[in-house]
């Protein structure tokens, strides 16, 4: 099958209809009609449902777009091998590994720190934990780095460091200051997490599980800033991996909140897919250099 056919219809799938997908390409929406008329001839299935509003997958192009974004990037990684260039490789992150820790890795990585063979052309997208997931399942990122929630990897995964958990608030809350905070005093507060699943909740509930159950959650969809500001301006508390905060608390704008015993730590987690071809030595480089270059080190660890 014609790849311009298949790059066509997911350009019309990722841009939402044709007339964004031919300027995506490059080329009149005439062309780009006649390609996606070709792909459904050959496949003798309507793949788009066109109506006056836009263009929607049927049933029979759902079933086909993953199987296309799989071709396309097979014929990527087949045209990069022949023509001796590196292999693309394609990472999501969470917004807060991506700001304060990832960038530092990718850097040693483009210097070649992941020893020799290992080059690639890479491309970062940051997401929620949801879109990433995803889009690693469906076949549009190679490599994703996301805390561990709790639930399990699909896949080929591994654990390459950890993060401190920090209980935060605005310096005028109640309880910034105050030492020794128990349990039960903090859970009694409200809690901001940025959306459902994502590594605050998952925080919220190891802590609060059994202590807990009428905890009060206040939600902010999808937006990590947003609970910064908010807990900042004291609408909230907030159970995050340090990573995620490190500036507001440097800054003053946030404060660390004293719990006796402290938190348990967050995994850091890397899971990828497989199949890659080429690019699968530098996906396993680059997770190996991250191992490297954990941001946290617990301290049983320093004196082992």
């Amino acid at each position: 099958m014609d790849s311009r056919y298949l790059r066509a219809f997911v350009s019309v799938v990722d841009s939402g209809g044709i007339s964004a997908a031919a300027e995506r390409l490059g080329c009149a929406q005439s062309t780009l009609s006649v390609q996606l008329r070709r792909l459904e001839q050959e496949l003798d299935a309507e793949v788009l449902h066109r109506g006056p509003t836009g263009t929607t997958l049927s049933e029979a192009g759902r079933l086909l777009l993953p199987y296309a974004r799989e071709a396309l990037a097979l014929d990527e990684r087949m045209r990069r091998a022949v023509g001796g260039r590196v292999p693309r490789l394609r990472i999501g992150a969470l917004e807060s590994l991506a700001a304060a820790w990832l960038p530092d890795i990718l850097a040693a990585f483009e210097r070649g720190a992941a020893g020799p063979g290992t080059g690639a052309e890479v491309t970062l997208r940051v997401a929620g934990r949801g879109p990433l997931q995803e889009e690693l399942a469906g076949g549009e990122l190679d490599l994703v780095f996301l805390f561990d929630n709790g639930t399990g990897a699909v896949g080929p995964s591994s654990v390459v460091g950890h993060d401190r958990t920090v209980a935060v608030a605005g310096p005028g809350h109640p309880l910034a200051g105050v030492s020794e905070l128990s349990a039960e005093k903090l859970l009694d507060e409200q809690f901001l997490i940025a959306e459902a699943g994502c590594t605050s909740q998952m925080l919220v509930d190891r802590f609060g599980r059994d202590l807990a159950p009428h905890l009060r959650l206040g939600m902010v969809t999808g937006s990590l800033a947003a609970l910064r500001r908010l807990a900042a301006h004291g609408c909230g508390l907030a159970l995050l991996p340090s990573l995620a905060v490190q500036q507001d608390l440097d800054a003053g704008e946030l404060v660390e909140l004293d719990v006796r015993d402290g938190l348990a730590p967050v995994s850091i987690e890397a899971r990828w897919r497989t199949g890659l071809g080429t690019a699968e030595r530098p996906v396993q480089a680059l997770v190996e250099l991250a191992r490297r270059n954990r941001p946290w080190v617990p301290e049983m660890a320093h004196t082992a």
